[in-house]
């Protein structure tokens, strides 16, 4: 199945996101981007936060590009166990340094990983008595502003579905991809590492069904207005200065489905 906008040709993203780790948390939008992706996802699968004070029926979370726990910190509290994995070592260096942090929670584990085999042995053993058995496996995977990084969207979800339990599910969020407007989201100089401008939900629709997932849902879950370029390469300071740019309205999707 062909992607309905072919993938832009990059250097992986990797050194980007390291050499960005450091400040990426100063940056307001991915705050307010990460708190309505959470949001979100509780609308999405109120299943699983039914009861957040039964920590035995907290949900074991896996979350795919973590970077600097943003999302993973507001997820935590309504879990039983999170790995949050990233494969830029910069992004967990910094997620770590928070979860040693006083009140921080104890039920988080970062991973600097490229997760491609649901029995990876970096991922945590499904019994702590046989830490060389069968990975754990999860009620619930999430990701936010990732799946456009992604080259081989479709080996990942056939990664994300093995990571599952029966009856697991996902809950992916990430731009949609509404034309060549869309490409305006990144800036020029934010290109590296950027495979595809944004997630077109029949695509992607079509996309999880051929992996395997079942009740498949793509919507739109929230708008947000976003500072851009009035032409690629305007901001060369690396942001906007007085007078430059527009604010242009970007539609956020969430990827839903079940492991049969």
């Amino acid at each position: 199945m062909p992607d309905p906008v072919a993938p832009v040709e990059t250097n992986s993203g990797n050194d980007r996101f390291n050499a960005e780790a450091a400040a990426w948390d100063k940056k307001p939008f991915v705050h307010a981007m990460s708190l309505e992706a959470w949001k979100a996802i509780q609308k999405s699968v109120p299943s699983l936060f039914i009861e957040p004070d039964n920590s035995l029926g907290r949900p074991d979370i896996l979350e795919i590009g973590c970077g600097t726990g943003l999302l993973t910190l507001e997820v935590a509290p309504a879990a039983n166990r999170l790995v949050a994995v990233d494969a830029a070592p910069g992004m967990i260096d910094v997620l770590s340094s928070k979860l040693n942090q006083p009140n921080a929670p104890n039920n988080v584990i970062p991973l600097a990983l490229l997760l491609e085999d649901p029995e990876d042995t970096m991922l945590p053993p499904a019994e702590q008595a046989k830490p060389n058995g069968p990975r754990l496996k999860f009620d619930l995977i999430i990701s936010h502003l990732v799946l456009h990084h992604i080259p081989d969207l479709k080996q990942v979800l056939k990664t994300m579905l093995g990571c599952l339990n029966e009856g697991g599910s996902v809950a992916l969020t990430d731009f949609e991809d509404f034309g060549p407007e869309a490409r305006r989201f990144h800036p020029e100089y934010k290109m590296d590492g950027v495979e595809r401008h944004g997630i077109n939900r029949e695509w992607m629709t079509a996309l999880m069904l051929e992996v395997g997932f079942r009740d498949v849902k793509v919507e739109v879950a929230w708008e947000h207005d976003k500072v851009v370029e009035n032409y690629p390469g305007e901001f060369k300071l690396g942001k906007p200065a007085e007078g430059e740019g527009n604010r242009m309205k970007f539609s956020y999707i969430i990827c839903l489905g079940k492991k049969a």
